[in-house]
C-alpha cells in the first residue's frame, strides 16, 4: 500500500512510514487502547451501576412492576446493539476519533438527564440514549485493535480491551449500592457524569486517529490541493473505481454487520453463543440483587458486593486467557507449518465454556436452598472465569476473521448479544416465580450446557468450511 504518484496511487511513503498506525511506537498503541479500555470499562459500568438502587428509584417514582424495574436497568443495553449499526460504519468513513469522541460526548452528556429524571418513563427513555452513545467504544475499539496491532499481539490486546465489557458491569453495582444507600440514587449518575467527562477529555486530548484508510484519504486530499492532481485516489480505493458517496457508503456500511453474519453461518453461530452468555451475564445482574436483599436481608449498599463472585472469576479468567492466548496460536500456527487460521483463537473455548453450566447449578441450588450467604457467590466464580475465555476469544476471532471489516463485524456481534443482554433479563422474574432459584438456575445451565460443542466444532471444521464456502465480507 505504498504511494505511487506517476500511477496517481497516494499511500504510505514506505514500509516504515510513521504515520502507518502499525508502526505506532509500542508505548503510544497502548496508550491509544488504554484509553479507549478506559471508556469501554465506565460504559457498561454505567450499565449496571443503577441496579442496586432501583428500590429506591421504585419507591419514589411508585413502580411496583418487577419487569418494568429491570427494564430501566436493561434498556441501557438496548442501546448498545443500537448504535454500533451506524456509528460503526461512520468510523470507516470519518475515522475512529471524530466518531468515537462525538459518541462519547453524548454518552456523557445523558447522564445529566438521568439524574434529573422526573419519572421512571424519563429515565428509561435518557438511559437508552445514553447506551447509544456509550456503544461506539465497543464495536470501534474492535477496529482500533486491528489497525494497530499485528495478529501475534492481538490476543493480548483483546484482552485487555475486553475486561471493561466484562469488569464494568460487575463493579458498576459494588460502587452503585453504597451511593445510592448514602447520598440517594441521583448522586449514581452525578459520579457517572464526572467520570464519564473526565475520561471524553482524556480520549479527545491524547487519542489519535488509526483507521489506515481514513488517514491515506486525508493526505490524499492535502496533495490534490498542493500539487494540483485532482487525478490523486487512495490507494486502498484503487480498485472500487469512482469512491462511493458518503450517503452511499453509510446505506452500505449499516447493512454490512448483518451481511456478514448472515452470510457466514460459522460468524452467526458464534455470535448465537456468545449473546446468549451475554445475556446471561445482565439475567444475573438484574437479579443477583434482590435475591441478597430479600432472601439474605442484606442492606442496598451491601448486596453490590454479592457481584464479587463474578468479578474475581473475571479477573482470574483474565490472567488465564492473557497468558495462554497469543502463545497457544503461535504454537498452533508452528504445527501447522507456519500457516495461521483464525480458528487457531477458538482452541481453549471449550474448556472455558464448561464452566458456565457449572457456574449456574451450583448458584442456583445453593440460594434455593437458602445456604451461606457465601457459597451462591463463590458458585458465580466459574461463570465469570468461563465467560472470559468464551468473550475475548470469539471476539478476537472476529478480528482476524474479518480484517478491514472488523469494526462492522464486531459493530454486528455486539448488536446481537446487546438484544440479548436487553431482553433476557427480563423474563428473569416470571422464570424464578414459576421454577425457582433451583430449577430456574438449572434450565439456563442446560441450554448453556447444550451450547458447548459450538465453539469446538468451528475450531475443528471452521476453516475448511470457511474456504470451501467463502464468504464476501464487503
Amino acid at each position: 500500500m505504498l504511494s505511487n504518484l506517476e500511477d496517481g496511487l497516494v499511500g504510505w511513503e514506505s514500509q516504515e512510514d510513521p504515520e502507518n498506525p502499525q508502526n505506532f511506537p509500542s508505548g503510544r498503541k497502548w496508550l491509544i487502547l488504554g484509553l479507549v479500555s478506559g471508556i469501554t470499562f465506565l460504559s457498561p459500568f454505567t450499565s449496571s451501576m443503577p441496579a442496586p438502587g432501583m428500590s429506591f428509584i421504585d419507591q419514589e417514582f411508585g413502580t411496583t412492576s418487577e419487569i418494568l424495574t429491570s427494564f430501566a436497568v436493561s434498556v441501557f443495553v438496548l442501546g448498545f446493539a443500537v448504535g454500533p449499526l451506524v456509528l460503526s460504519p461512520l468510523s470507516e468513513i470519518y475515522g475512529r476519533q471524530p466518531i468515537l469522541n462525538a459518541a462519547n460526548i453524548f454518552f456523557t452528556a445523558w447522564q445529566i438527564g438521568c439524574a434529573l429524571a422526573p419519572n421512571m418513563a424519563s429515565l428509561i427513555i435518557f438511559r437508552f440514549l445514553a447506551g447509544v452513545g456509550g456503544s461506539a467504544c465497543l464495536t470501534i475499539g474492535g477496529g482500533i485493535i486491528s489497525d494497530l496491532f499485528p495478529l501475534a499481539l492481538r490476543g493480548k490486546a483483546n484482552a485487555v480491551f475486553s475486561a471493561g465489557p466484562l469488569f464494568g458491569p460487575v463493579l458498576g453495582p459494588i460502587i452503585g449500592g453504597f451511593i445510592a444507600e448514602r447520598a440517594g440514587w441521583r448522586w449514581t449518575f452525578w459520579v457517572l457524569l464526572i467520570a464519564c467527562a473526565v475520561m471524553t477529555t482524556a480520549n479527545i486530548i491524547f487519542n489519535r486517529e488509526s483507521n489506515a484508510t481514513v488517514i491515506i484519504q486525508r493526505k490524499a486530499e492535502r496533495l490534490q490541493k498542493e500539487l494540483n492532481r485532482p487525478d490523486l485516489r487512495n490507494v486502498y480505493h484503487a480498485d472500487q473505481g469512482t469512491r462511493p458517496s458518503p450517503s452511499a457508503a453509510l446505506t452500505r456500511g449499516v447493512t454490512r454487520p448483518f451481511r456478514i453474519l448472515f452470510r457466514s453461518p460459522i460468524l452467526l453461530l458464534l455470535t448465537l453463543y456468545m449473546s446468549f452468555v451475554f445475556g446471561l451475564l445482565y439475567l444475573l445482574l438484574t437479579t443477583i440483587t434482590s435475591l441478597f436483599t430479600g432472601t439474605y436481608h442484606w442492606a442496598a449498599e451491601l448486596a453490590g458486593l454479592s457481584y464479587l463472585g463474578i468479578g474475581l472469576g473475571f479477573a482470574l479468567g483474565l490472567v488465564a486467557v492473557g497468558a495462554t492466548s497469543d502463545k497457544t496460536v503461535v504454537r498452533l500456527t508452528a504445527a501447522n507449518q507456519g500457516i495461521y487460521e483464525p480458528e487457531m483463537r477458538l482452541a481453549s473455548c471449550l474448556m472455558f465454556a464448561l464452566f458456565v453450566p457449572i457456574s449456574f447449578f451450583w448458584y442456583g441450588w445453593s440460594a434455593d436452598k437458602h445456604v451461606h450467604w457465601i457459597v451462591p457467590i463463590i458458585g458465580l466464580m466459574p461463570f465469570g472465569f468461563g465467560m472470559m475465555g468464551i468473550f475475548a476469544p470469539i471476539q478476537t476471532y472476529f478480528i482476524d476473521a474479518c480484517g478491514p471489516y472488523a469494526a462492522s463485524a464486531i459493530a454486528g456481534l455486539t448488536a446481537i448479544r446487546c438484544l440479548f443482554g436487553a431482553f433476557l433479563p427480563l423474563a428473569g422474574p416470571s422464570m424464578y416465580s414459576a421454577l425457582g432459584l433451583g430449577w430456574g438456575n438449572s434450565l439456563l445451565g442446560f441450554i448453556a450446557l447444550a451450547l458447548t460443542p459450538a465453539p469446538a466444532l468451528i475450531y475443528k471444521y471452521g476453516a475448511a468450511f470457511r474456504k470451501k464456502y467463502a464468504t464476501r465480507l464487503d
